[in-house]
């Protein structure tokens, strides 16, 4: 009896601080979803090489043309090799990227460098493997070691180069026709915030992200990777404002001259799953990219801000579509929540004064 109470005291309490029964508290929610096209618009960029050294002891070295830059793409060259060789991973080492191993690389970037090196670290093992075939089927007991060892004395090359390039790309922009990427990445995100009406300031307080990724080479990596660019995008959206002076300097040079995502940033309640049963036949192992895709989802928060300051203007009897930029800065929500207040301090005449910032 005495929880019910409780409880019900809470819900009380609860019900009269709730952004329905508060005026300058204010909550929203939105739902959006993204579409990316996987591949470099320019199609010469969508190749890529790999070399593949197999020593006496049964390691191998994989020299790829990707740049790792904490994104996780070392880690997926090793479980591809490890899966096409059928070997354990802690055989497999690493030799950072070089123009001396893997020339011509394309740049590391439009997140389509996990399909286009894993491909060509699979063509190379695919051609290693094709050498040791007639000593495997010469001793089909024999281990992996055991292969190697007999085609080193059999004088076998057990070193290999792949090459991989996507097909059948093109685009014509002037004739509006052709295949402008391989495939499409899908997502969506639906993130609930909250608004102080009198600071401008919000709270991401829930975020769920379902992603499609294909069949994942790795699902930390990948939901990592969900994360990362989610949050960056909350940057995108709701902080790094560009401001000029009226000269056209620009004054936001760096991180000491705006605001960051920080910890607080991070919805309190983030939720990333992978969508499951969705191979894709167009990629290494039946995955998909990911990195850029995910980035645009942080657009749900935006327009979670928008939809509570909708509420607030509500409440001043104001109902019609209204315009808000990015980002949502507390500035611009705070601005964008007419009121009482907001009516005390009308915006000078443009040509009246000049201003210490512009936009771009």
């Amino acid at each position: 009896m005495n929880g019910f109470q409780q409880t019900t005291k809470h819900e009380r309490l609860m019900m009269f601080f709730s952004p329905r029964q508060n005026r300058w508290k204010k909550r929203g929610m939105a739902i959006i979803p993204t579409k990316f096209g996987i591949s470099f618009t320019v199609p010469f960029l969508n190749q890529a090489g790999a070399l593949v050294h197999v020593y006496t002891d049964g390691s191998v070295l994989v020299t790829h043309g990707g740049t790792e830059m904490g994104q996780g793409l070392h880690t997926k060259m090793i479980q591809v090799a490890s899966r096409t060789l059928g070997i354990p991973t802690s055989k497999i080492h690493i030799s950072e990227t070089s123009t001396n191993t893997v020339p011509n690389a394309s740049p590391t970037a439009a997140s389509v460098s996990a399909d286009i090196n894993g491909m060509a670290v699979s063509n190379a093992c695919q051609t290693i493997l094709k050498r040791l075939e007639p000593i495997k089927c010469a001793n089909p007991t024999g281990s992996w070691e055991d292969w190697v060892s007999a085609a080193y004395q059999d004088c076998v090359s057990l070193s290999a180069t792949g090459f991989y390039r996507i097909p059948d790309l093109g685009y014509d922009f002037e004739k509006n026709e052709g295949k402008a990427f391989h495939y499409f990445s899908y997502g969506v995100a639906c993130s609930e915030v909250e608004i102080d009406c009198l600071t401008g300031d919000h709270k991401n307080l829930r975020t769920d992200i379902v992603m499609d990724v294909g069949t994942s080479l790795n699902p930390a990596i990948d939901i990592g990777q969900i994360e990362g660019a989610f949050v960056q995008g909350l940057g995108l959206f709701t902080l790094e404002e560009l401001r000029y002076s009226p000269e056209g300097n620009l004054y936001t040079r760096g991180p000491g001259m705006y605001k960051l995502p920080a910890f607080g940033d991070i919805p309190s309640e983030f939720h990333v799953s992978l969508l499951r049963d969705c191979p894709n036949s167009k990629a290494i192992y039946s995955s998909k990219a990911v990195g850029e895709p995910p980035l645009f989802l942080s657009a749900s928060v935006f327009y979670a801000i928008k939809d509570a300051i909708f509420s607030a203007r509500m409440e001043s009897g104001l109902n019609q579509p209204f315009r808000l930029d990015s980002p949502a800065t507390p500035e611009r929500i705070r601005n964008a929540c007419v009121d009482v207040f907001t009516k005390l301090c009308p915006s000078a005449e443009p040509g009246t004064f000049k201003p210490w910032s512009v936009r771009a």
